[in-house]
């Protein structure tokens, strides 16, 4: 593919690095990582500062953009602005059922293992130091704010800015505390849409108790159950979730020859909400992405059943949609998940992880550090976000109501501008 090209004023140059897998052993085995950078065409060849983004998840690519808008227009107007695909994902050395297949389950794990945020971090500084960049701000999105306080913490000598929408996550806590915020929120998200559309649960228990009596399958073949059904929920932490949801529930049913079935428009829908058939480390690490020195063990179950029993549906029982959570079933139900159960097992019992976060060095910070905190995120506990920023100084949060946790994809270009003028408010004040 050629190394760039321009589309709308833009100029897209094309980036690979060959960059350790293990940091610990360099000399070891490698990894192709894929970043673009973007820059306006009339500065393309200004002395800009760079904004590196870092991608919400854990694996997805970094996006694909096509023109000047949302929060890229903001940051192209003053930034240089690099797009990591995030090891295992994109074009960096890919994480699918199709690369993992041939690995042992051993190796698997053994792979997999290096995939969380701090690795993700070494890349980015070893990409900065092969481009020969004195320092670069960041922009992360979710999972991406994980990673930049993984950065912070790793390398705060190597940033200028820092910029955080939706993605604040506690230094310390369990995964457990995580998930027990998170199902209050869900349930929370839950009961709302319902008040709204009283009529959907309705529908919702009928889908339900269709797939509890009938073998209903999914155009890839596999059997679509209640529970892959209650995870359509994940769509209520973005905003105008609702309306579109009820439109989705309310054709989901197809008479055919006198009966009511699940359609195949309703079914492909739900099929290509399955995120994790197609980016399976979203699945296996996700609740890892919480873990230093401890073991997950499968936290999101374990909180359902012993705490929100609710959420397990029985015929008669009012119907809940789940989130973000993921579950050892998925591994047994998920097509392109089965030939990797066994090492999401062990990476689920795992507790030798290395630390995420340094509370010492965060706590000794100088980059300005601003961060868009949404009250409602149904992902990210507000409670939790608060409690990590009064532990780093020069950080400060713009908590809002305004937006929900795709706020940076709704209106990018107010809240990055925002972000922009926090960060310089913070560099400004008098040093003591």
């Amino acid at each position: 593919m050629q190394a760039s090209f321009i589309e709308d004023g833009v100029l897209y140059r094309q980036h690979t690095f060959s960059l350790p897998l293990d940091y610990q052993t360099p000399e070891g085995k490698k990894l192709t990582v894929f970043a673009r950078e973007v820059v306006d065409t009339d500065k393309s060849d200004a002395d800009l500062p760079w904004l590196v983004y870092m991608q919400g998840g854990p694996g997805f690519p970094s996006p694909r953009p096509g023109g000047k808008s949302g929060w890229l227009k903001r940051a192209l107007s003053e930034y240089r602005v690099l797009l990591l695909d995030q090891r295992g994902t994109g074009k960096s050395t890919p994480i699918t059922h199709q690369t993992m297949g041939d690995l042992s389950t051993e190796e698997q794990v053994a792979y997999l293992s290096h995939f969380r945020a701090d690795n993700i971090v070494r890349d980015a500084e070893a990409i900065r130091e092969q481009l020969g960049v004195d320092k670069w701000s960041l922009l992360g999105q979710s999972f991406g704010g994980f990673c930049n306080l993984t950065y912070l913490s790793f390398y705060p000598n190597s940033l200028h800015r820092v910029y955080t929408t939706g993605g604040v996550p506690s230094i310390t806590r369990h995964a457990d505390d995580v998930y027990r915020a998170t199902y209050k929120r869900v349930h929370d998200k839950n009961a709302e849409f319902f008040a709204q559309f009283p009529s959907a649960q309705v529908q919702c228990q009928k889908i339900a108790d269709h797939l509890l009596t009938n073998h209903v399958e999914l155009p890839n073949g596999q059997h679509f159950t209640v529970e892959q059904f209650q995870q359509i929920g994940i769509e209520f932490g973005g905003s105008d979730a609702y309306l579109p949801m009820y439109y989705l529930l309310e054709d989901a049913f197809v008479d055919v020859g006198g009966k009511e079935t699940l359609s195949y428009t309703f079914l492909d829908q739900m099929l290509q909400m399955q995120s994790h058939q197609t980016n399976p480390i979203y699945a296996i690490l996700h609740e890892a992405i919480y873990n230093q020195h401890t073991a997950s063990e499968w936290s999101a179950h374990r909180i359902r059943n012993e705490e929100y029993a609710e959420f397990n549906y029985q015929t008669g029982q009012p119907f809940l949609f789940t989130g973000e959570m993921v579950y050892p079933w998925m591994f047994d139900q998920l097509k392109n998940l089965t030939a990797l159960k066994e090492a999401a097992q062990l990476i689920a019992e795992k507790s030798d992880w290395a630390p995420l976060y340094s509370p010492e060095t965060l706590a000794e910070n100088t980059v300005p550090f601003a961060c868009a905190v949404y009250a409602d995120d149904m992902y990210v506990e507000m409670d939790y976000s608060r409690e990590t920023l009064a532990k780093v100084p020069n950080s400060k949060a713009w908590i809002t109501n305004e937006y929900e946790h795709n706020g940076l994809r709704a209106d990018g270009e107010r809240i990055l501008g925002k972000l922009i003028d926090i960060a310089e408010s913070i560099a400004s004040r008098p040093k003591v």
